[in-house]
């Protein structure tokens, strides 16, 4: 049985919103279900965001489809899930994130080769309005330049 590890979803609004300070790769607590919609590509991290709780970090908002051919056993669709980091990363993440400004944002989920869906998520600080304008500035440049580079 071949596991295709070509799974790469991604949050593309987060570089855009946010400016990534550090970042992490957690593993993820699932379902059995769950896992299996990941695999085939139906979850969606757009929206969601990590929190604490008493007993460790969270994602939030994090909305997995139901999978197809699951039975009366599905999962939740928008259930929170806990990420599997080392006492020693949730310790600075916990320090950090409680600052004001900063926040916690899964960037994407993969699988990774020993077959386990894995989330990597940053310490990100908001961006201003104007530090969006930038960033689109930027990439339309960057867009001109290769369009004048092919011709």
């Amino acid at each position: 049985m071949a596991i295709s590890a070509n799974i790469n979803i991604k949050n593309k609004r987060a570089s855009f919103e946010y400016h990534l300070l550090d970042k992490y790769v957690a593993g993820i607590c699932l379902l059995g279900t769950e896992i299996k919609s990941i695999r085939e590509g139906k979850a969606n991290i757009n929206d969601s965001f990590c929190s604490f709780f008493e007993d460790g970090l969270y994602i939030r908002n994090m909305h997995i489809a139901e999978y197809s051919f699951g039975s009366f056993y599905n999962h939740e669709a928008k259930r929170d899930r806990q990420l599997l980091l080392t006492k020693k990363e949730l310790k600075k993440l916990k320090e950090k994130g409680e600052e004001k400004g900063f926040t916690i944002v899964p960037l994407r989920i993969f699988i990774n080769e020993r077959g386990y869906a894995k989330v990597e998520i940053a310490l990100a600080q908001g961006k201003k309005d104007f530090d969006k304008r930038e960033t689109i500035k930027e990439r339309e440049s960057k867009r001109e330049l290769d369009r004048a580079m092919k011709r």
